[in-house]
């Protein structure tokens, strides 16, 4: 199942979002070090004020992914698929592919392209983000630097229907 999470899911956020950071530490730009310092009641503050989907396994949080809109009005029109995450046991379930297309269904009702950074190296990353649509369109190079080594990350987005995002915002 997949649903939007609350501030009832703080902890089970946190501790997913903990796992992630330490686990893959060159995939994300913030630390495990900074984030593990931060209170509960932050955890809740970011499901609060942003959009992030949970991937749920009978009543265990197995994967996240975050839908951030682009502020300003010449960039109104993107938004951001961001800390994406599966836990290692729900990998090859089909289940970071449900979190894609919830993120992508969420942003097709509220944008016209949705924008997210992969690290280069993520080859089973970027297998799925092409295979749900997104396509590159470039590269930052040295994007991210992590225990002194350097990470280019691959530039993607999927484009939608302008007409559908502008019916939206007439609502």
């Amino acid at each position: 199942m997949i649903r939007l999470l609350t501030p009832a899911d703080a902890p089970l956020y946190r501790a997913i979002r903990l796992e992630a950071l330490a686990a893959h530490p060159e995939a994300f730009t913030s630390t495990f070090e900074r984030e593990r310092e931060k209170p509960l009641a932050w955890f809740d503050e970011r499901l609060t004020t942003s959009d992030v989907f949970g991937a749920f396994i009978a009543d265990e949080l197995v994967g996240t992914a975050g839908f951030r809109r682009e502020d300003g009005a010449k960039i109104a029109h993107k938004a951001v698929l961001w800390g994406m995450y599966v836990r290692p046991g729900a990998r090859k379930s089909g289940t970071a592919r449900l979190l894609v297309d919830a993120v992508a269904a969420h942003a097709a009702q509220r944008v016209e392209q949705l924008h997210l950074a992969v690290v280069s190296e993520n080859l089973p990353a970027l297998r799925l983000y092409a295979a749900a649509g997104f396509v590159e369109y470039g590269r930052s190079v040295k994007a991210l630097k992590h225990n002194g080594r350097y990470y280019d990350e691959t530039l993607m987005a999927l484009f939608f229907d302008p007409e559908i995002s502008r019916n939206h915002a007439a609502e």
